[in-house]
């Protein structure tokens, strides 16, 4: 659903509200690791959140990513956004150019809920909410160093 990108930026922002809680900065290499990213890849992942204001990031010895444990609820579409661009699910289910009200393909209307639930659930979901479910083990606990 999500472009690699996202779905690695999506684990990393987990792996980093959970592990910066405690005031903890994370290096990429411990960010790549733990999320099963590869690491060039990650860092200009983690760039670009950092740019949009999701992550936190200082240089030097101890330095590395952080979200403040009061910062701003990030929502799991405020991480699509600033990764796969502002209209994520606008495309056509089945890959076509020219699919919208007046020229539908033969999913389009089937789709089109699903695709209002979906910008709903990613708007309301917090990266937050999802490192609570890691930490108190409510989720699948190869969430983090998926490969």
């Amino acid at each position: 659903m999500f472009s690699k990108a996202c779905e690695y930026g999506i684990r990393a922002l987990i792996y980093i509200v959970y592990k910066s809680k405690d005031g903890n900065k994370l290096g990429i290499k411990d960010i790549a690791k733990e999320t099963g990213s590869p690491e060039h890849f990650i860092a200009k992942i983690l760039q670009t959140l950092s740019k949009q204001g999701l992550v936190s990031s200082t240089k030097g010895p101890n330095g590395g990513f952080y979200v403040e444990k009061n910062a701003s609820p990030i929502s799991i579409l405020d991480v699509v956004f600033a990764i796969d661009g502002p209209n994520p699910f606008s495309s056509c289910v089945l890959g076509l150019k020219e699919c919208d009200d007046t020229h539908p393909c033969p999913l389009h209307d089937n789709y089109k809920p699903i695709k209002i639930q979906l910008v709903k659930l990613f708007s309301t979901k917090t990266v937050q909410e999802l490192a609570v479910a890691v930490s108190e083990g409510n989720v699948l606990t190869n969430i983090l160093n998926h490969q």
